[in-house]
């Protein structure tokens, strides 16, 4: 796989054209940079990899228990300490990989996408749920709503209704969503009466309470939280699903995607972790089962989706 760097003075200027992005032109260019592996191993110390993860979990203290065992396998195979933190918003954990406060992040495709286009982040592995590297977006209510499917909320029926969205770096809960809304000719913020940007747990909890009409959500999280008896399924009635979407996404900074070494090492380390869970299974929470080698290719399909709705600026 062949990367080209896009400058960093271009880089800032895409950074702008995102919008809610522009804020990181302003953040000093070097700032938090980690120095290659290569290069600090010659001054005979390796400085942290500072590893970022999503919100998957329902609170910041589960989720960094659910993904320390990655952290540190990754940290022995690598000869490296690895510092783990979960950051809150998809948007916020692109935005701190692509200004160099993160140096490895396992995040949305959409997030990656953005920290791609902004600032040469590259995917090095795709992680696999169930065996494959894809999952599925989707559109709950609940079941007395009165909505029976998508055509349902999107028509008369669901005009004046309350809709949650994600934050606006989530994949499922906000682009995939957005761009099935603009292909009908819907405008959410005129269409519905209440529109949320909100962190899918409480989308699904509060679509099951009855408290939201509908809200995006995806498969994998919908059903982690009927598995542990968050929420019950006859109440989070799915009335769509997205064509497959490629995976989750483990991803470097530029600063690091450069050295070929180091990305052959973690590609290596990540490829291991399936073989390991049958010993481990504490290495990846349940369902997910390994890493498998993606390059930037994979994520076309969110590329795609982020120029169609004008939420990603052409280079």
């Amino acid at each position: 796989m062949t990367k080209i760097a896009a400058p960093r003075r271009r880089a800032l200027r895409h950074l702008g054209a995102l919008g809610t992005w522009g804020a990181l032109a302003a953040a000093p260019l070097g700032a938090g940079l980690l120095a290659r592996p290569g290069r600090a191993a010659a001054q005979g110390s390796l400085p942290p990899l500072r590893f970022g993860v999503g919100l998957f979990q329902p609170d910041r203290e589960r989720n960094d228990a659910t993904y320390r065992p990655l952290a540190e396998h990754l940290s022995r195979r690598l000869a490296q300490p690895v510092q783990l933190r979960t950051v809150d918003t998809w948007e916020g954990l692109a935005k701190s990989l692509a200004n160099g406060e993160t140096d490895l992040a396992l995040m949305g495709p959409w997030g990656y996408v953005l920290a791609n286009h902004a600032a040469g982040a590259k995917v090095v592995s795709t992680i696999l749920y169930d065996g494959k590297p894809e999952y599925f977006a989707l559109i709950v209510t609940h079941p007395d709503s009165g909505l029976a499917s998508v055509q349902d909320l999107l028509g008369a029926k669901g005009r004046g209704r309350s809709f949650a969205f994600g934050d606006k770096g989530s994949t499922s809960g906000y682009l995939i969503p957005l761009h099935l809304f603009m292909q009908q000719g819907i405008d959410p913020e005129r269409h519905f009466g209440r529109v949320l940007y909100t962190k899918h747990q409480a989308i699904e909890t509060q679509v099951a309470a009855g408290q939201l009409d509908a809200g995006a959500d995806y498969n994998r999280n919908r059903n982690a939280m009927i598995e542990q008896g968050l929420i019950k399924a006859e109440r989070s009635k799915v009335i769509w699903q997205s064509p497959p979407l490629p995976n989750d996404a483990f991803a470097v900074s530029e600063a690091l995607a450069g050295d070929a070494a180091f990305v052959a090492r973690l590609r290596s380390a990540l490829a291991e972790v399936g073989g390991l869970l049958a010993a481990q299974p504490a290495l990846l929470p349940a369902h997910y089962t390994g890493f498998v080698e993606t390059d930037n290719a994979f994520y076309k399909p969110i590329r795609d989706a982020g120029l169609a709705t004008g939420k990603l600026s052409p280079k």
